[in-house]
């Protein structure tokens, strides 16, 4: 049911896009044959574009052009001014425009060949980019062609004409996911070897990338806004997302060079932080693969949940469906983090540097499944309880949106934006409480007890070094998003017609964000969980023979460092974590 709901959507979007025959055939495809229709079922490889018998004459009905169709492997590019002609087009060209069935040899002998052939003359014609229309170039033909074409085009819906705008451009979106991934894997070679120049080469580039990509949206914003010939309803969509994303982006840059501007001076202590956390994922470089498996798991979800979707469309069970869709997603997240946290714990509480525990990554998936799915649910369960309320918001300040007043709106978004803080805070202390987990072995609600407890006690030392470390991760993953979405601006732009292609380029700005997200998220979890374990070995130990430190002597003098710590604070004598009150011991995970 789910595989058949799928294919009925895509199929119906299939024929707007590549177009179909008045037999049932889609053009571009090898058809199966419909019961009752004996020209159907042939194979339309080669034939591409959909030809009218009469294209000078044409009317529409519920979305359908009254005149009979083929299927056709090219336009004519002339006029054909009799049968002879249509036979020697056919011959020359491999494109047949009379019936199927009606032979080539009898184009000229069979006594019905006027009827089974496009109406005399046939003017000469060239493929329409979307929809793969052969449309008449005689000036008289083009302009009634072209008025119920635009009149068919902007009856449909949106979700079909944005339907039509992806497949249309599905090559072009897949290319520049490749092009997403190749930046993402690159930027994580670029992090795992950084130095100096590296950092100020990204910031470089970031910065060129937002004005530029800002300044190529408000080109072509005015570009479209001024074009006389924007008559369909997809331009028109075009020019207001257009608009969106020009305010949207010049936004994002300001507060972005404001940012890169204050913070440039703690720039040589973001250097020293990434050749540390490098360091450690060289003692795991499986670590960098760890991505990989995740995405190709929240693909097959996507797909299985796409398909959950359309099945309860008709039911009114969306809010359901949107429940178990965060749920599943937060788990699988949260599995990769736990899993994370769980190698970098165990190499960090190794006393032989130079001798790394062997396999741990496994050793981490084991004891993951074997001992804390139980954590990874919680933790990801209370995201998603804390998301409900936004999403009730946004779909209520939906429905209302054209009735409440200014300050109804303004509360709305306001709420909208607290609940979303909140979510952002939850996933952060889930984050630490993963690690916590992974170091004492203890259940979620103590582990995220504890991770809170020594978060608020090292705040002032380790917030400032965490903090700038996540937003050059975050300057990556702008770089990632910048680039392709420059590229997709760039192929689409080329294919204006009837294109609804702002919305694939936000699919795939989306999808460049997810996967820089997704990579770079390794750098991010292994600095986070190192800070903590840091803090748990200060709190634990003492630096004294008996209680030695963990932690080697790079990573001390960075922390010692960046904080400005003074010799006698380095080797002050602590309490135990949280005085052992409640049993809390230190056990590396193994």
């Amino acid at each position: 049911m789910f595989i058949t709901g799928y294919a009925m959507m895509v199929g119906a979007a299939a024929r707007l896009v590549l177009g179909y025959d008045s037999f049932g055939n889609i053009c571009g495809r090898k058809n199966t044959p419909v019961k009752g229709a004996p020209l159907s079922g042939q194979d339309m490889t080669n034939k591409k574009f959909v030809f009218f018998l009469n294209p000078c004459s044409l009317d529409t009905q519920s979305l359908k052009i009254s005149s009979l169709s083929l299927c056709v492997s090219s336009c004519p590019q002339e006029q054909l001014n009799s049968l002879e002609d249509l036979q020697s087009f056919a011959r020359n060209n491999g494109s047949w425009l009379c019936i199927y069935n009606l032979n080539i040899s009898s184009y000229t002998l069979n006594p019905k060949a006027a009827e089974l052939c496009p109406t005399l003359p046939v003017p000469p014609s060239k493929s329409f980019p979307l929809f793969n229309r052969c449309v008449p170039q005689n000036p008289e033909c083009y302009s009634k062609y072209a008025s119920v074409l635009i009149n068919m085009v902007n009856e449909m819906d949106v979700f079909h004409r944005i339907l039509s705008g992806i497949l249309a451009g599905r090559d072009t979106v897949i290319g520049l996911s490749v092009l997403a991934l190749a930046f993402s894997f690159i930027l994580v070679l670029v992090f795992r070897f950084i130095r100096t120049l590296l950092v100020h080469t990204l910031i470089a580039l970031v910065v060129f990338g937002l004005l530029f990509v800002s300044g190529v949206l408000w080109w072509l914003y005015y570009d479209y806004r001024n074009d006389p010939s924007t008559e369909l309803e997809t331009e028109k969509e075009n020019v207001k997302f257009l608009l969106g994303y020009a305010i949207f982006s010049t936004i994002v840059t300001v507060v972005l060079l404001s940012l890169i501007l204050v913070l440039r001076k703690r720039l040589q202590f973001t250097v020293q932080l990434f050749r540390i956390v490098g360091k450690i994922i060289g003692r795991i470089p499986f670590l960098l693969f760890q991505p990989l498996w995740t995405f190709l798991i929240l693909i097959v979800f996507w797909v299985f949940w796409v398909a959950v979707l359309l099945s309860l469309g008709t039911a009114g069970k969306y809010m359901l469906s949107m429940f178990l869709e965060e749920c599943y997603l937060e788990f699988i997240l949260a599995c990769q983090q736990m899993t994370i946290a769980g190698a970098v714990v165990t190499c960090y509480f190794n006393r032989n540097k130079n001798s790394p525990p062997p396999h741990p990554i496994l050793s981490s998936i084991s004891v993951l499944f074997c001992y804390h799915l139980g954590t990874a649910v919680k933790g990801s369960f209370l995201i998603t309880i804390l998301r409900i309320p936004r999403i009730a918001l946004l779909y209520l300040y939906n429905i209302l949106k054209q009735k409440e007043s200014a300050c109804a709106k303004c509360l709305f978004k306001c709420c909208f934006c607290w609940f979303w803080c909140q979510e952002n805070c939850l996933r952060y202390f889930n984050q630490h409480a993963y690690t916590a987990t992974a170091i004492n072995g203890t259940n979620f609600c103590t582990s995220a007890k504890d991770a809170v407890f020594i978060l608020t006690k090292n705040s002032a030392k380790l917030a400032s070094i965490s903090c700038f470390g996540d937003f050059i991760l975050f300057l990556g993953k702008v770089f990632v998003v910048c680039f392709t979405v420059f590229g997709g601006l760039m192929a689409f732009n080329y294919h204006r017609e009837l294109q609804a292609w702002v919305v694939p380029l936000l699919l795939v700005g989306f999808f460049a964000y997810l996967m820089s997200h997704s990579f770079l998220s390794v750098f991010e979890v292994t600095a986070d969980a190192m800070f903590l374990c840091f803090a748990i070995d200060m709190e634990t130990n003492d630096g004294s023979d008996e209680n030695p430190y963990f932690v080697d002597q790079e990573l001390l003098t960075f922390v010692s460092q960046s904080n400005k710590l003074t010799e006698g604070q380095k080797h002050r004598s602590m309490r135990p974590f949280q005085d052992n009150e409640d049993g809390t011991e230190l056990q590396p995970m193994v």
